[in-house]
């Protein structure tokens, strides 16, 4: 239904421009994926990321590292050990299964939530940069994504990177 009402606006804003007798529309077009993958905030952000969520990364993999040992004691040593001691570390090796997988999901969820707040930062600071190459420029309508076609001569992509920093 969004991408209807989308496409309706985008007609119509056509369809507006050419029955105008006034003068030329200048019209622009951003791909927004490029520059969330060329734009140097993205590289900036993902390394702050890593930087905030590398302990916590490092914990995890020496947890799975501490379970895998255990197990591979236990099979090594089942047939030699008390049914007791084999229960308690089967024990134990779950629970730190349940710890490893609840420690998992905690920092999954938590990467998730910082991943957003950063895109919405460098979301403003992209829209910031399209407004001003827009305004500098004279256009008078810029369309992100959801084009069917677009021209290359409309496409200011390489303006707003550059704008943002990157050429």
């Amino acid at each position: 239904m969004n991408k209807l009402l989308k496409s309706l606006l985008v007609a119509s804003l056509f369809t507006f421009a050419a029955n105008t007798q006034a003068a030329e529309l200048k019209i622009g077009y951003v791909q927004v994926d490029k520059i969330l993958q060329e734009a140097p905030q993205t590289a900036e952000s993902g390394k702050k990321l890593e930087k905030e969520f590398g302990p916590r990364t490092s914990e995890l993999d020496r947890l799975q590292k501490q379970i895998k040992d255990l197990e591979t004691a236990l099979d090594k040593d089942s047939l030699t050990m008390s049914e007791a001691d084999r229960r308690n570390k089967e024990r134990d090796a779950s629970n730190l299964k349940i710890e490893f997988q609840r420690k998992q999901r905690e920092l999954r969820e938590d990467v998730n939530l910082r991943k957003n707040e950063e895109l919405g930062v460098l979301q403003d600071r992209i829209n910031k940069a399209v407004t001003s190459v827009s305004e500098a420029e004279g256009y008078d309508l810029v369309v992100y994504g959801g084009v069917a076609y677009a021209n290359k001569k409309i496409d200011i992509t390489d303006k707003v990177l550059k704008s943002l920093g990157k050429k």
